[in-house]
């Protein structure tokens, strides 16, 4: 097969109530250190150890958006886009119900809740639930993202 053939799901192969499950991946201090520098967000909750001690939290935290940043990736790296995604469409009704800590290693479940034929585009709108948990299996964000799909060709 050659590399450059998709290898993702195709807009007809998703179902409603179909499930995914990524891998874990570890939160590290660089993680948070290099976030702060892509985005410009030095603020003491994810930069400053002595600073965040005082916090309810105890501890530096990570990035409310680098969580939604590892998740991305945490999904594409189930394989179910490549090659067959068109677009990142939309995020909806996130939330960020625990704070993700240096050393936790967090996992994203997805499970299709609609799909929506575009002819228009010759692909189709996925919209799916994803929960963000962490290694005691706590969700630390959740929320709805759609993503348009190529149609079989």
């Amino acid at each position: 097969m050659n590399s450059t053939e998709p290898r993702g799901m195709y807009f007809e192969q998703f179902e409603v109530g179909m499930q995914i499950v990524s891998r874990g991946r570890t939160v590290t201090e660089a993680d948070i250190v290099n976030f702060a520098g892509l985005s410009g967000d030095y603020n003491q909750i994810h930069t400053d150890a002595a600073y965040a001690a005082e916090t309810p939290f105890g501890q530096r935290v990570a990035h409310g958006l680098l969580g939604v940043a590892i998740a991305s990736g945490l999904a594409v790296q189930t394989g179910f886009m490549k090659g067959t995604i068109l677009a990142f469409r939309e995020i909806a009704e996130w939330k960020f119900s625990r704070p993700i800590l240096i050393g936790d290693t967090i996992h994203a479940l997805l499970q299709v809740t609609e799909t929506k034929v575009m002819p228009q585009l010759n692909a189709g709108a996925v919209s799916i639930n994803l929960d963000v948990r962490n290694q005691k299996n706590e969700t630390v964000q959740h929320g709805q993202w759609v993503v348009l799909m190529h149609c079989r060709p």
